[in-house]
Formats: structure tokens, sequence, C-alpha cells
């Protein structure tokens, strides 16, 4: 695989985060190549969300690298660090996390204004985002939309900065396996427009069918005491 490092994906080297509870995740060698699509896998509480936050800067690593679009985003501290996220780095939460009282638009264009003020027409793009992503009502507030569509709204937000890397935690948790399939095709499909590399967490193994790559996150689980224990590519 051609490393990440050289084409704006995700590059991870001795990668180290300990918990409180002994445990640890230790990735000596992970390389995600700008466009790919990843699922990261394994049973819940294997580390699959730390790790999505870990790259996304939300967590800091006690040790190791993590190259975004050529970044290490673990050097980076403070407003640095949440810009540099807020641009390059586009995140799907799975209970959404839209702000309450603004329309789908005014959620998909303050993305933009706060991660991304430097591209133009921001209202353009927005709109541009939502009704790509089949939103024809982009002035609804997002509390009136059901769970689908701000689904979309969510997608849209994290999209429209044009992102290096779009993160999707658990997407389908609370789905069932025909909505699951869709949502999952509607992430996949919003990050090929964008030209993103897109990483996936979840436990269901039948979206394992779905990706072409999967890494299982609990090989890089060890006792906080123990030595380094595997890597994946």
């Amino acid at each position: 695989m051609v490393e990440a490092e050289s084409q704006g994906g995700v590059s991870i080297r001795g990668l180290r985060f300990s918990y409180d509870r002994g445990f640890a995740i230790e990735v000596a060698r992970l390389d995600v190549a700008a466009g790919e699509q990843v699922l990261f896998a394994g049973a819940s509480g294997c580390g699959k969300s730390t790790l999505l936050h870990l790259i996304a800067g939300i967590e800091t690593p006690e040790a190791g690298s993590i190259l975004v679009r050529g970044t290490d985003i673990c050097a980076l501290r403070g407003s640095t660090r949440d810009t540099f996220r807020g641009r390059h780095v586009g995140m799907v939460f799975q209970t959404f996390q839209l702000l309450q009282g603004f329309t789908a638009l005014e959620n998909v264009m303050l993305s933009l204004m706060l991660g991304a003020p430097t591209l133009d027409q921001p209202r353009v793009r927005a709109e541009a985002a939502l009704e790509r992503l089949g939103m024809r009502d982009v002035h609804a507030p997002v509390d009136r939309l059901s769970v689908g569509q701000q689904q979309r709204v969510a997608v849209a937000r994290a999209v429209v900065t044009e992102p290096s890397v779009v993160l999707a935690d658990e997407p389908t948790a609370s789905l069932d396996p025909a909505n699951a399939e869709a949502a999952v095709e509607l992430i996949r499909s919003a990050a090929r427009v964008a030209g993103a590399a897109l990483i996936v967490t979840s436990h269901d193994p039948a979206l394992r069918r779905v990706f072409t790559r999967t890494v299982d996150v609990s090989q890089f689980g060890v006792a906080a005491a123990a030595g380094r224990k595997g890597a994946a590519r």
C-alpha cells in the first residue's frame, strides 16, 4: 500500500494510549490512503471509538504520531489543533450532535464558517452539500426532521469542508439492518464525492461485507503494563 503521509490520508506510527482501567491501545503502524474506505471492527469496548478520537485529535496519545494530510495532529495544541480538525477532519457522530434550534442549512453553514472560513460562498456550498444528499427542505429546523433526515444533515456537515478524512463513529448502532445499510452507503457515497478517506467504526459483523478492507481494532488492545502487540496495514 502507498504510505498515507504522501497521499493525504492517515498514517499512524508507534501509537500508545492508556486507559485508567489498566488497558491500553498500541498501534505500531497503520495507514489509510487518500480516498480509501476502511471499517474499524471489533466488540464493544475494544477501543474503536478511542482510536477514532485519537485520529481526530480529540484525545492525545502518550506516544506516537498520527499524520492527517501530512500533519502530525498529535503535535498540534489548543486552537491550532481545533482549526486543523475543523478544516481537514469531518466527523459523523452516532447521535448526530446537530445544533438544535437551527435549520439544516445553518448547521452545515456553521461547519463551513468555523472549520473552513477561507472557502468562499458558504451558503452555496452548504445548500449544494445538502441537495446532493437528497435534503430538499434545507430551511427546516433540525429538531423537526426525521432521524434519516438528521443523518443526512450530519453527513453534509462532515463533508462540506472538503476534508481529507471522514470519521463515522458507530453510525448504524441504533438502526435496523435495512436502514443501517442505507446509512452506510450514504456516508460512503458522500466521502467518495468529497475525495476523502473514510473510516467507519462498528461492532456489526454485517458491515464487513460492505467494505473491501476491515481492521480488527481488538488486535491493538494490551494490558497497560505489557509489551507492544501487533500492527495492521
